[in-house]
């Protein structure tokens, strides 16, 4: 008897009858669900995003202070601008970055006969990519680490730092350093005066350990006595949170202040630097001059980022 001939065609249908089946059966019989429960854990997933950050964009950082304000910070010394120099003054120098919706900033310098001032503005937008985190939190994360490098003690303003040295402690550094450091609490005294020189009146020099460190003549706790209006510490009226820090060196090739002001608003960490440099070693910048101006420009500011 002759066989009957082999069609290819119904062999196909019936191969895929048959996988369609075992795939259905497949699907229904999972234990665990199957597809239906991984598209249910993606909507959960999804569902339990943390919250974007309020602000998504960055404004222009030279033209974000007014004007006013940028004059009383880089004052002269009594000579008139022209046109183009007030513009160049205080117009700023804006930072190159290469996402101005993620960060921005801009540099005011002004030299006059008795000194140099400098402003300098860093405006950072946190972005968590982290679908747990929200980009406050990220935020947050971002100034407590600024915080904690600024060795800002944790109290309100004026608290004293948990780790802050004995005063004969921190006679024996002052001694080790060469005492190149004044605190701020010397503000409108001279260089040459309390406790920043030696029993005869004169500036003590450089120690040997001192001179070959260069780092040791920047101050890293400048705080004066801890309930002191002018001591590094939290603001507890700017933004969500913040701080001021302040810094006199001494034994640099000049005498200068600097002053900064960290604080968070939602998801955007403001940076703002002001420091002011002096010709004359025997004359010391004024800490609360420096603290006022720049408290009420990082004020402006951010009134300004909540508009």
């Amino acid at each position: 008897m002759p066989r009957k001939p082999f069609v290819p065609g119904a062999a196909l249908v019936v191969a895929a009858a048959l996988a369609a089946g075992l795939t259905g059966c497949t699907g229904g019989s999972s234990p665990d669900g199957g597809a239906a429960d991984a598209k249910s854990g993606d909507a959960a997933t999804s569902s339990q995003a943390a919250e974007p950050g309020l602000y998504q964009t960055l404004p222009e950082a030279c033209g974000l202070p007014s004007r006013k304000a940028i004059r009383g910070m880089l004052p002269g010394d009594g000579q008139d601008l022209s046109d183009a120099e007030a513009r160049k003054i205080y117009g700023g120098v804006a930072d190159i970055t290469y996402d101005t919706d993620r960060r921005v900033g801009c540099r005011w310098t002004r030299e006059t006969t008795a000194g140099t001032r400098h402003l300098g503005l860093d405006i950072q937008r946190v972005v968590s990519y982290d679908a747990a985190t929200s980009d406050e939190d990220k935020a947050q994360g971002v100034y407590d680490k600024k915080k904690m490098a600024a060795q800002i003690p944790s109290g309100g303003a004026g608290s004293p730092s948990p780790a802050a040295p004995s005063p004969s402690a921190s006679k024996g550094k002052d001694k080790d350093k060469g005492e190149g450091i004044v605190t701020n609490g010397a503000k409108g005294k001279s260089a040459t005066g309390g406790s920043a020189t030696g029993k005869d009146g004169k500036a003590p020099s450089q120690s040997p350990s001192q001179a070959s460190d260069p780092s040791a003549d920047a101050s890293t706790d400048p705080s004066t006595d801890p309930s002191g209006s002018t001591a590094p510490r939290v603001l507890d009226d700017l933004g969500d949170a913040a701080f001021l820090n302040d810094k006199l060196v001494t034994a640099d090739s000049g005498v200068h202040r600097d002053v900064t002001v960290v604080f968070r608003t939602s998801n955007v960490i403001v940076q703002l630097t002001y420091d002011q440099w002096s010709t004359d070693k025997t004359m010391l910048p004024d800490s609360q001059e420096l603290q006022d101006k720049a408290r009420s420009l990082a004020t402006e500011l951010s009134d300004s980022l909540n508009e």
